[in-house]
């Protein structure tokens, strides 16, 4: 099945007929929305709906997707992601977002980003395709270790399901794994036909039943701010609010900084570490 199929199968497998305000009859083979139910609900032919389904619907019209999308109850990310999977690049439709720079690989950043990343005094850095850390600053690389690794290995997905030491550094690891996941599953929905991502998602399948199991149930979600917590080895632990930003120009260069309130144990721990980099008063 395509990849449009299985994440519309998905989303109508979590909603139940009762809950759309349809009759339940007959036995349900599979939980969740018949595709019957969800073209009636959507308001096209059963026929239409299964041939979009099956990925043969490459001229659906933005009435059609997002029909389909409020019958399905899909939010903000994922009625994007549907867009992206409906309509691929080179397809002839109208693409959810510019396709970006789809050559971005570690170290590539433009001398401008370059400088006002070295600027921030706190811990940040810059997520490339298939979340590679393209860049950091000092105290980026104070809190995460960027520098400890090759850059081959310098991937936030790789290290999260292949490192035996990321469930330590991320207490609220289920949590970190679930974003991480969306996070792919996006990037592979405005880049269909990625060699390299379809390499990363098959090496993590294989050596990750959580990995495995999560990207099965096709998670979108864009994480624009949040919190996370880290186990820092000599700072201790870590509870960090994050902001997530595109960079002008690289839409597919997001750059990432952590912060912490001012009168906050966290705040404490970061001025420690900032001081061991010279790096001037964390920011809250």
């Amino acid at each position: 099945m395509s990849e449009l199929g299985d994440f519309l199968r998905t989303r109508r497998a979590r909603i139940q007929p009762a809950e759309a305000g349809l009759a339940e009859y007959g036995r349900r083979r599979v939980p969740g929305l018949r595709r019957e139910e969800v073209a009636q609900l959507a308001g096209v032919s059963v026929d239409y709906y299964i041939r979009l389904e099956q990925g043969r619907g490459k001229h659906a019209s933005d009435a059609v997707l997002d029909a389909v999308a409020r019958a399905l109850r899909l939010n903000d990310s994922e009625r994007t992601h549907l867009y992206a999977l409906a309509r691929p690049a080179g397809s002839g439709g109208t693409p959810a977002r510019p396709a970006g720079n789809a050559g971005v690989y570690i170290g590539a950043l433009r001398d401008g980003a370059r400088l006002v990343l070295d600027a921030i005094t706190a811990p940040a850095f810059v997520l490339g395709r298939r979340m590679d850390v393209i860049a950091w600053n000092a105290m980026g690389d104070k809190v995460s270790g960027f520098s400890t690794v090759s850059p081959a290995e310098c991937n936030q997905a790789r290290y999260l399901f292949l490192n035996p030491a990321a469930p330590e550094f991320y207490p609220e690891w289920d949590t970190v794994a679930e974003e991480t996941v969306s996070f792919l599953r996006r990037d592979a929905g405005l880049h269909p036909g990625d060699p390299k991502l379809a390499a990363l998602v098959a090496e993590l399948s294989d050596h990750n039943p959580v990995f495995r199991r999560l990207w099965a149930s096709h998670p979108v979600r864009e994480k624009t701010h949040g919190r996370k917590i880290i186990q820092h080895p000599r700072a201790g632990r870590l509870q960090l609010g994050y902001e997530t930003l595109a960079l002008p120009g690289d839409p597919d260069l997001l750059l990432v900084v952590y912060t912490a309130p001012a009168d906050s144990a966290t705040a404490g721990a970061l001025a420690e570490l900032a001081a061991e980099v010279g790096v001037g008063v964390v920011p809250a």
